[in-house]
């Protein structure tokens, strides 16, 4: 439940009049007030009842570092936990702004060419944390044009995000345009098919990254349990059913993705789905390397042209995306949720944290190894998993390592079956039409 919602119900609990919450709402969104204490047309009682409960100011996370250029902002935010997320503002020229916001902490996916998928997954943001990223500009005044779920992790990861789009959406609230909002997803097909039932205005993009499986596996592991033809196919169900333009990403990597040869794969590989090809759009991306991506080398920008042309006369809509921010490791696949200021914080630095632990969940019904890749000390509430090798699609809680589940028994077999797992895990059949299948943890 996010915050919005509590408020709600905190002021009908102190049988107030409704308009109250119209005054909290106006206070925040038409007036820029953050701190509860200034909203002064709202009774002391309230106000201090709202401190109680959500601190001083309505924005719950922290800002604890800044880095700027000349068109972006990016912002390092530390949650109550102590986890980060990295948050980037792009103002353009024309004063369009536009916001680059995170879903989780870390990621899990380990994507090879990405600084956070380094970092393996810490846990979900909340609604509240996801929405928050943006409340913090409105609070420095910032007006929000548009937002684009493209920072750290994988939004359809994470359920919290669908709470998110309402509050985002909602009139009251943020009051944003289903088309001023764009989810970039590496291909998690039940979050493709949930946003075209409920957000269908939404804008959405594919990180493609590879004209083959094969390829593209090497790169993103997710290729094994949702290869390409699957989410095509997937995407042009969202089309047809939404008619709406679909966005591809396609990072171009030097002696890896970036040849005549694979420009052909890709333009062959679309047109498997020709009927739908119109409304598709190739943005090609120069890489950003990083420090924890070393291996990985950018393109060089006649390559990219190259390549470019390739597509462009093979009748595929496409172009060179302009990039921002990678002066400050700002741009696509830099953001990394860590700074280095050893001397006078402590900080880890980016080296530290790739060389901590990471533990590989395994199925809880078939027992082989998935393809999540996750820190020791991660937690994680309604996380969806879903197991290429018996097709189960669940989803999970991850709460510590080195603790057994067992299956329950039901109405047709009476036996218990233990499934040894490296994690402590409560199972839940994941965007199905009921729960066949549910898990008890043991202690």
């Amino acid at each position: 439940m996010s915050k919005y919602k509590k408020m709600k119900q905190l002021i009908a609990d102190m049988r107030l009049p409704e308009y109250r919450y119209k005054q909290l709402l106006d206070a925040v969104f038409l007036q820029g007030i953050m701190r509860f204490e200034d909203m002064k047309l709202l009774p002391k009682t309230l106000r201090e009842k709202l401190v109680e409960q959500f601190g001083e100011t309505v924005v719950e996370i922290k800002a604890i570092h800044h880095e700027k250029s000349m068109q972006t902002d990016k912002v390092l935010f530390e949650l109550s936990d102590g986890n980060r997320v990295e948050t980037v503002g792009l103002f353009y020229k024309e004063g369009w702004n536009s916001f680059c916001i995170s879903s989780q902490s870390g990621c899990g996916f380990g994507c090879k060419f990405c600084a956070t998928g380094t970092l393996g997954l810490r846990r979900n943001l909340t609604v509240d944390e996801i929405t928050d990223q943006i409340l913090y500009f409105m609070q420095q005044g910032c007006s929000i044009n548009s937002i684009s779920f493209m920072g750290m992790g994988e939004p359809f990861a994470n359920p919290q995000v669908f709470e998110a789009l309402h509050d985002l959406t909602a009139p009251e609230l943020f009051g944003l345009s289903q088309r001023r909002i764009t989810i970039s997803t590496i291909g998690i097909v039940p979050g493709i098919q949930k946003l075209t039932r409920e957000y269908p205005q939404v804008n959405l993009a594919y990180s493609l990254h590879a004209p083959t499986d094969r390829l593209r596996e090497t790169l993103m592991p997710i290729t094994k349990t949702y290869p390409l033809g699957q989410v095509l196919d997937t995407l042009d169900q969202h089309i047809r059913q939404t008619n709406r333009k679909v966005f591809l990403a396609y990072i171009m990597l030097k002696d890896v993705n970036d040849s005549d040869r694979h420009a052909e794969q890709l333009t062959k590989l679309l047109f498997k789905h020709k009927k739908y090809l119109p409304l598709y759009h190739l943005d090609l991306i120069p890489y950003n390397q990083t420090t924890v991506t070393e291996t990985m080398v950018p393109s060089s920008h006649t390559r990219i042209k190259a390549f470019c042309r390739i597509i462009h006369n093979a009748g595929i809509s496409v172009n060179i995306r302009t990039q921002f921010g990678s002066d400050i490791n700002a741009a696509c696949g830099q953001l990394a949720g860590a700074y280095r200021d050893d001397q006078k914080q402590g900080e880890r630095t980016m080296s530290a944290i790739q060389e901590q632990s990471f533990e590989w969940l395994l199925c809880p019904v078939c027992k082989s190894k998935t393809r999540l890749k996750i820190r020791k000390d991660t937690i994680l509430d309604n996380f969806p998993l879903f197991c290429p090798k018996c097709k189960s699609e669940m989803l999970i809680c991850v709460k510590q390592f080195h603790i057994s589940i067992i299956k329950e028994p039901d109405a047709q077999t009476q036996s218990r079956q233990s499934v040894a797992l490296g994690c402590e895990l409560s199972a839940l059949l994941f965007f199905g039409a009921g729960i066949n299948q549910s898990y008890r943890l043991i202690r």
